[in-house]
């Protein structure tokens, strides 16, 4: 069993390792509170390669991929529209609020339909045809937590580092560019040079709503600094 935790850990955190997981929890790490995301990402890991682990075999063969990438896709154009008006609606000068009741349950989901039929549960299945099921399972959940805790630390260090609303842009542009590639990628099994033509046809319509929404809160400001300016002006020349 030791054999297989060892074993499992290795390779699951070493394939998580600049893998869409990594680039998920970074981009919740950027919004949420640091034991929200890592116990989410645990509990999602611990029902995929309990799944893996258990009827592996089986699902590996009839594991309906397209459903669940379009599913997938769906979440995450869904939470880059929540985070993209959750940054919009919220004052720059605003205090730091509790974390939202669902965040908990948006980590836990995304990530569960992220990481179906990914290479990482596949490769938990090759595993525990050959090595202890259990020590697999704990192997693979740990391996997986680990290497997602290094993309919790630098979404830390950005967040502290970065200013709120431009945190809350990139959160948008990352769930936006994972539904994307979960939707051509994943779902309509797209060739590669299309993938990446829609990958940048979404980032350049980002960029250009990032500027057109900036230049609206620019002018909402000076409307609002207006009259109170206008009024200092008057009283600093009586």
């Amino acid at each position: 069993m030791l054999t297989a935790i060892l074993v499992s850990l290795g390779v699951v955190f070493l394939a998580e390792l600049g893998d869409k997981s990594q680039l998920i929890t970074l981009t919740y790490a950027l919004r949420h509170r640091w034991w929200v995301v890592l116990s989410g990402v645990g509990v999602a890991a611990l029902g995929v390669h309990g799944v893996s682990v258990t009827v592996g075999h089986f699902l590996g063969a009839t594991l309906p991929q397209r459903p669940i990438a379009v599913a997938a896709a769906v979440a995450f154009f869904a939470f880059a529209a929540w985070t993209w008006r959750e940054g919009e609606s919220r004052p720059e000068d605003a205090p730091t609020v509790r974390e939202p009741r669902f965040a908990w349950f948006a980590v836990v989901s995304s990530f569960l339909l992220a990481e179906l039929g990914d290479k990482t549960m596949l490769a938990t299945v090759a595993l525990a045809s050959d090595h202890d099921w259990a020590g697999v399972w704990v192997g693979a959940t740990v391996g997986m937590v680990a290497a997602d805790a290094v993309a919790i630390v630098v979404g830390r260090v950005l967040h502290r580092r970065l200013p709120e609303r431009l945190l809350h842009v990139l959160a948008s542009l990352l769930f936006l560019l994972f539904g994307v590639w979960m939707l051509t990628a994943r779902a309509l099994d797209a060739p590669t040079p299309l993938v990446l033509g829609a990958l940048t046809a979404t980032v350049a319509t980002a960029a250009v709503s990032a500027v057109v929404a900036a230049r609206r809160a620019g002018r909402r400001r000076r409307v609002r600094a207006g009259p109170t300016g206008a009024a200092a002006g008057a009283g600093d020349h009586r």
